[in-house]
């Protein structure tokens, strides 16, 4: 930030002898719509934010790491973009308003910014003050504020003499003038913003922020992880993989993280000459070099990081090993596609809490279904702006075996199914056999039309229309 200088000329026709004027200094119910040049989709329904008005807010206090006190949940559209985690810096956040403090609680609590220290204090502008006149300025302070243009540029010139240099500032105020907005980012503010908000967009104001601009790709990660051992969730993890890639033509990532009994090896026919518990126990050497070393190319679109699958090792690798390599690799490819073990270990639960998208494999029987819902309403609490994680109840119609039907899983889940499987052991077994895919073997088949739906919806594509054989296609002895 810096200070109006003497010198300073906005070239704007509103100047008049030493008085600053706005077309919004006196209109305080200008501003309710989002800052011309924002992205529409990353805006919801003011009335969302009602619900947060009467939440109490406590003064400068820090913002825990759990579930809000709120119990409002938001359905956002599916992207196909990853969302890259804050560094490890420190937040300080300063609000006028209730209802911008209370939705600034959600932010903080949010898993993009679990390394970062936030806290919310009272006072807008004037609390932001006071705190950098006694305190060191925090990487990025982020003000809410209800002033008119002219006294937010008075305080912010107040508020710059206590700024240290290399912070960032955030504003969010009620003022939708693009004359307040060149002004603002002149004196160095890095972004303002107008409500009415949603979480997602001031979470990522602040990750564009912080975003490497000599890397600044991050791939969509998804997660793929069984409610219990056998449930075909490395299965539906590969197939998905193996859809993304070669029916939605987009690069793609196959991460097997069952470092001991991991099956992407097999299940694509491959031998692997090294493996991802090579990058996991040297994370700092992986770099896109040492990755194209080690990723082995199925197709030309998808790549596999295959688990060493063998006893001879034990691997006891650091929690920060395995965040370190897949953020490494998101930066490699749109998708990435994580077979998780069925094991709950601090490695499991932060992957499964910091992707993007969640797939929740389970069979129609009671330990399946109770350990689901364990997960689910672990992933629930903890993201609460992201989408509900997915589940696909696989193996169901298994003959003589008693079963929880459909409706009552999704009752007692919360959650129902997105994606119902039948048991059909001839078909996964021959393509297991083979090492091949569903969708390769057996197209028209209905779960590999289910699979098809399931890899389009993770990544944010339509299904391709498929393409009528013509009777001479289906009668081969006409072909002649």
């Amino acid at each position: 930030m810096k200070p109006l200088e003497e010198e300073d000329v906005w070239g704007a026709p509103e100047f008049a002898g030493d008085d600053l004027t706005f077309p919004a200094n006196d209109d305080f119910t200008f501003g309710s719509g989002d800052l011309e040049g924002s992205s529409s989709a990353d805006l919801r329904d003011a009335a969302l934010l009602k619900s947060l008005q009467d939440e109490p807010v406590s003064a400068f206090s820090d913002v825990a790491r759990a579930t809000p006190a709120t119990t409002q949940t938001f359905a956002f559209t599916p992207g196909v973009r990853g969302d890259q985690p804050i560094p490890r810096i420190r937040i300080r956040a300063f609000s006028d308003r209730r209802e911008i403090a209370n939705l600034l609680q959600l932010v903080a609590a949010d898993r993009r910014l679990a390394k970062t220290e936030f806290e919310i204090g009272p006072g807008g502008i004037d609390g932001a003050i006071a705190h950098c006149a006694s305190s060191p300025s925090p990487n990025l302070l982020i003000l809410d504020t209800t002033a008119t243009p002219t006294e937010l540029l008075t305080k912010l010139d107040r508020l710059a003499e206590h700024v240290e240099e290399g912070s960032k500032v955030v504003i969010i105020g009620a003022a939708n003038d693009i004359g307040l907005f060149r002004e603002l980012m002149s004196r160095g503010v890095s972004e303002y913003l107008v409500a009415p908000l949603q979480p997602l967009q001031i979470i990522r104001a602040i990750s564009s922020l912080y975003v490497n601009p000599e890397k600044p790709f991050a791939g969509k990660v998804i997660s793929v992880v069984g409610a219990k051992g056998g449930v075909g969730a490395s299965t539906v993890a590969h197939n998905i993989a193996w859809l993304i890639a070669e029916r939605f033509q987009a690069n793609t990532t196959m991460v097997d993280l069952d470092l001991s009994f991991g099956t992407g090896a097999l299940d694509f026919n491959q031998e692997p000459q090294q493996s991802v518990a090579e990058a996991l126990l040297a994370p700092d050497r992986v770099d896109e070099v040492f990755l194209d070393r080690l990723l082995m190319r199925q197709t030309e679109r998808l790549m596999l990081f295959c688990a060493p699958a063998t006893l001879e090792r034990e691997f006891e690798i650091d929690p920060e090993s395995f965040e370190i390599v897949i953020d490494r690799v998101r930066r490699s490819a749109p998708f990435v596609v994580l077979d998780l073990p069925h094991v709950w270990t601090p490695w499991v639960r932060q992957t499964l809490l910091s992707t993007d998208e969640a797939v929740v494999v389970a069979t129609p029987e009671l330990a399946s279904l109770r350990n689901a819902k364990h997960m689910i309403d672990r992933m629930k609490n903890a993201r609460p702006l992201d989408q509900t994680p997915i589940v696909v109840l696989n193996m169901t119609g298994v003959a003589k075996r008693p079963e929880i039907s459909v409706k009552d899983f999704g009752e007692a889940l919360g959650i129902e199914p997105s994606f119902v499987l039948p048991f059909e052991p001839q078909m996964f077994g021959i393509a297991a056999n083979n090492g091949q895919m569903i969708g390769e073997m057996a197209a028209s088949s209905k779960i590999a039309v289910a699979l098809e739906e399931l890899a389009a919806r993770l990544c944010g594509r339509q299904v391709p229309p498929k393409k009528k054989s013509s009777l001479i296609q289906r009668l081969p002895m006409l072909k002649r």
